[in-house]
């Protein structure tokens, strides 16, 4: 139950008593007040008034209590304020004396004072300074040793530096860590490891610029110092063949025997040489390197000075191996290419020998792996471009200096050499294109006339270029003629001279004598088979070439022909191979001039044939006379006259040549004759007109049988005509009655008369008779003639018609 619910049921009970335990509850601090008097204000109306007069009464008592109490102890304070009172006198007499007690103290204490102060303020100093003495010296070897730092650090000795760093972290700095200034020192000393960082990059980094400028210095004195010792190589081995009597002749131009001189000479160079020998080391200072590898080991960072390194060359590599667009120019732009490359793999070399762990063996060869798959794509691009078979030699040569010279450090090159099989078929290319050119200059500037000879020099001096043997000829006397044109002994000097720049590209490649002389035989037969004949076969189609110039075109082929087993000796002498080696290619000459002399034979027919229509278009027969004119053609007279003069050119052919020739000739002959008469435009032919084309026949038969050409047997020429004359003997006795009953027989007298042929002309004829009326002289059998004339086609048509079943 509540303070609040007890006080009203107070009041209930007794208003008096209740005011009075509330007055207990006020007084006693015990209970909440504000519920008390909430009580006596909310229970009862008037409470208020009656509770502040018991209040009152309280209050009045109280005071009474406190008067009683105060009257008690009156007595005894004034006694004790009395008391105090005359002790006040006593304590004033102490206190005056005890203030001159302290005075005289105080007094004579005063000089005992100063002199313990003094005494204490030295013992004090001397304490000081005996622990200044004993810090400084823990200090001054921190100091002196943080000087030298600063002194190494001016002076640029990084790597000493970073020692003196270490030795003061480790030893020096445990010792006055308590003092501000060493905290100063160890907190500067990561920025000072920072600046020698960032410092010793800059240094790097001036050094990678520094070589990438003059790594074709590098490159260039590497490759200089490589060719020298090749040189030097390949002479003391000529000098040691020249030792052992090993001489034969180079090229066929200069014996060893007589290189004893330049060997000498080459020897003197090489020891005038030596001194001025330069390494990698003379041109690069590689200190920045070894400092900077120095200071990111002593940093424990050498992994990170590693990965920059390497991507940094890595970066440089991609741009040596950038070549320029115009390098295929000149050959100073792919020496300028070959010596940044040399000169960049040289440096990797030399830091791969002379620092630990910088760069690998795995790390160049992968690094040397890249570089060569993309020297080979740039090259054989390059090369391409290459059409001046100069350009391209010397570009093998600087191959063959730059993969010696880099297998001298140890990187693999065979790649490079198999490239140069690859640029060997270019080059051989180029020198075809230059040869081709060669050989048509030559043609160009032949007369196809033999070559004159009016003494005995030029004779000597042909026959030393070019190997002519004819006894017969030898035995004239000067002038004579040599069979040949002036083109044939250039064509071999100029097939040498392929030859020899053949060779050239052959040189320092690391093939065996045995390749080599496969090389150059090969080369020599594309030269043949392609170039020379490309050329020959196009010098025969050119329209201005004659039947004259055929002619000695076909004699010049035959010489040169003939040749082809002294250049196959010629070979033989470069290379030291026999030819009676199994593996040896024998050259194809005799294929290639055959074949140039079939063309030139076929066109001799072609032109031949051209010739003769060009005769027979000048023809001009009156198909319609009544009577022959007596004689032959002008035509055909001039025709013959012009076959006899070219057949007698011809005497200087194979004999089958001219007798092939002349054979189709009169087979062209007859041929077009009878296309003459067999003409479709042609639609009428008299007698007399047939009259007058058997004396051209009889013509043509007499040429035939005056043997033009000798080494026909019998009338074999005359039988070109056969089918013409059995037609116009038909004709012109009217043996119709013999051919009819003879057809078909082997003995017929007309076996080469085609009825198709005979009716045709059969036909021109009748529509000619019923025109002119031709057979005025039998007019009185005239209705019999017609009659026969009508039977003899019927009979023809049927035998034309026979066949045409037939077949």
């Amino acid at each position: 139950m509540s303070a609040a619910g007890k006080s009203g049921a107070m009041l209930e009970e007794d208003p008096d008593q209740t005011y009075e335990n509330v007055l207990a509850e006020i007084q006693s601090f015990e209970l909440p007040i504000e519920a008390t008097l909430r009580s006596v204000y909310d229970d009862q109306p008037n409470a208020h008034k009656k509770f502040m007069e018991k209040l009152d009464a309280c209050i009045r008592n109280h005071d009474k209590e406190i008067e009683k109490m105060c009257n008690f102890h009156h007595q005894g304070f004034v006694d004790a304020i009395t008391e105090l009172l005359k002790v006040r006198t006593d304590a004033e007499k102490l206190k005056v004396q005890v203030t001159d007690t302290n005075r005289r103290f105080q007094d004579a204490g005063k000089e005992v004072i100063v002199q313990t102060e003094d005494i204490i303020r030295c013992r004090i100093q001397q304490r000081n300074i005996t622990t200044v003495v004993e810090k400084l010296q823990l200090c001054l070897p921190v100091l002196e040793m943080y000087s030298k730092l600063k002194e190494q650090m001016s002076t640029k000795r990084y790597y000493s530096a970073l020692k003196t760093m270490e030795q003061l972290e480790n030893v020096y700095f445990p010792r006055v860590s308590q003092y501000r200034f060493c905290q100063l020192m160890i907190e500067n000393l990561p920025k000072l490891r920072e600046d020698i960082k960032e410092i010793s990059m800059s240094d790097l980094k001036d050094f990678l610029e520094s070589i990438r400028k003059h790594s074709d210095k590098i490159g260039e004195t590497a490759m200089k110092q490589a060719q020298q010792q090749k040189i030097f190589t390949v002479t003391l081995q000529k000098r040691n063949n020249v030792k052992f009597g090993k001489t034969r002749y180079i090229n066929d131009r200069i014996p060893e025997e007589r290189n004893e001189v330049v060997l000498k000479h080459a020897f003197e160079e090489e020891d005038e040489n030596e001194e001025e020998v330069l390494t990698v080391q003379d041109l690069v200072d590689f200190s920045p390197v070894y400092q900077c590898l120095h200071i990111y080991s002593v940093l424990g960072d050498e992994e990170t000075f590693e990965n920059y390194y390497r991507k940094q060359r890595k970066k440089q590599a991609r741009l040596v191996l950038q070549p320029q667009s115009n390098m295929h120019e000149t050959v100073d732009g792919y020496r300028r290419y070959f010596t940044q490359i040399v000169g960049f793999f040289v440096v990797e070399d030399h830091i791969l020998h002379v620092t630990q762990g910088l760069v690998t063996r795995a790390y160049t060869d992968e690094l040397w792996n890249m570089a060569l798959s993309k020297i080979i794509a740039v090259l054989r691009a390059h090369s391409s471009y290459c059409t001046d078979p100069d350009l391209v030699l010397e570009l093998k040569n600087l191959i063959v200096i730059f993969a010696d010279t880099l297998q001298g450090y140890g990187f693999p090159v065979n790649r490079l050499f198999d490239l140069l099989f690859e640029i060997r078929d270019q080059y051989n290319e180029t020198l075809l294109k230059k040869w081709a050119g060669v050989f048509r200059d030559i043609f160009e500037e032949d007369n196809y006339s033999p070559i004159p000879i009016v003494s005995e020099e030029e004779y000597t001096a042909i026959i030393s270029k070019f190997p002519f043997q004819d006894p017969d000829l030898e035995k004239q006397p000067f002038p004579k003629k040599l069979p040949m044109s002036q083109s044939v002994p250039h064509i071999y000097i100029q097939v040498k001279e392929f030859i020899y720049a053949s060779l050239k590209f052959s040189e320092s490649l690391h093939r065996s004598s045995t390749e080599i002389d496969d090389m150059l035989r090969k080369s020599t037969n594309l030269l043949l088979t392609r170039t020379l004949s490309s050329c020959l076969l196009n010098l025969i189609k050119k329209p201005h070439i004659g039947l004259t110039e055929l002619v000695q075109i076909i004699i010049n082929t035959t010489h040169l022909e003939q040749a082809c087993k002294y250049l196959e000796d010629f070979i033989t002498n470069i290379t030291n191979i026999s030819q009676e080696t199994v593996h040896t290619t024998r050259l194809y000459g005799l294929s290639t001039f055959k074949d140039a002399r079939h063309a030139a034979e076929g066109e001799i027919y072609t032109k031949l044939n051209q010739k003769i229509d060009e005769f027979v278009q000048l023809a001009d027969y009156d198909w319609t006379m009544s009577e022959p004119d007596g004689r032959a053609s002008g035509y055909l007279m001039d025709l013959i006259n012009f076959l006899r003069s070219i057949f007698q050119v011809f005497t200087h052919l194979p004999g089958k040549v001219a007798q092939t020739a002349c054979m189709s000739a009169c087979q062209h002959l007859s041929t077009s004759l009878m296309q003459m008469l067999l003409d479709s435009e042609l639609k009428q032919i008299s007698m007399g007109a047939v009259q007058q084309f058997n004396l051209d026949v009889i013509q043509c038969e007499l040429f035939a049988s005056s043997e033009p050409v000798p080494g026909f047997q019998g009338d074999t020429l005359q039988l070109a005509f056969i089918d013409l004359r059995q037609l116009l003997d038909l004709f012109m006795v009217w043996d119709w009655s013999t051919y009819l009953a003879d057809y078909g027989q082997p003995a017929s007298k007309y076996l080469r008369v085609n009825p198709n042929t005979a009716l045709t002309l059969l036909e021109k004829m009748k529509d000619t008779s019923k025109k002119n009326n031709i057979f005025a002289q039998f007019r009185k059998n005239d209705r019999d003639k017609q009659k026969l004339i009508e039977t003899v086609v019927k009979q023809l048509r049927s035998l034309v018609n026979g066949m045409s079943q037939h077949t």
